[in-house]
């Protein structure tokens, strides 16, 4: 579905490496779990909760590095089409 767009895709937890593979292999995922589990980039992005635990957001980063939008909504059975939608918006085609 997303393999149509000129994008890649990632996500980011503040899982170990270990546990984001381990999460990855079980749902085999084509793309690649970051780990970011000093919280350093969360923290950057904006995303750490007060109580510690990052929110699921989806950034839209263009080439050139910018955020070109940002989803605060993520709804995880209807996580792909959603970006696939937002892909086609945002001309990345």
């Amino acid at each position: 579905m997303l393999r149509v767009f000129k994008a890649k895709c990632f996500g980011v937890s503040v899982d170990t490496v270990e546990t984001n593979g381990r999460f990855a292999q079980s749902l085999g995922l084509d793309y690649p779990i970051l780990s970011d589990s000093d919280k350093t980039v969360a923290r950057s992005y904006g995303v750490l909760s007060a109580t510690g635990f990052p929110q699921r957001w989806t950034f839209y980063i263009g080439k050139d590095g910018r955020i070109l939008d940002v989803d605060k909504n993520v709804h995880p059975n209807s996580h792909g089409p959603d970006i696939a939608k937002r892909l086609a918006v945002l001309g990345v085609l």
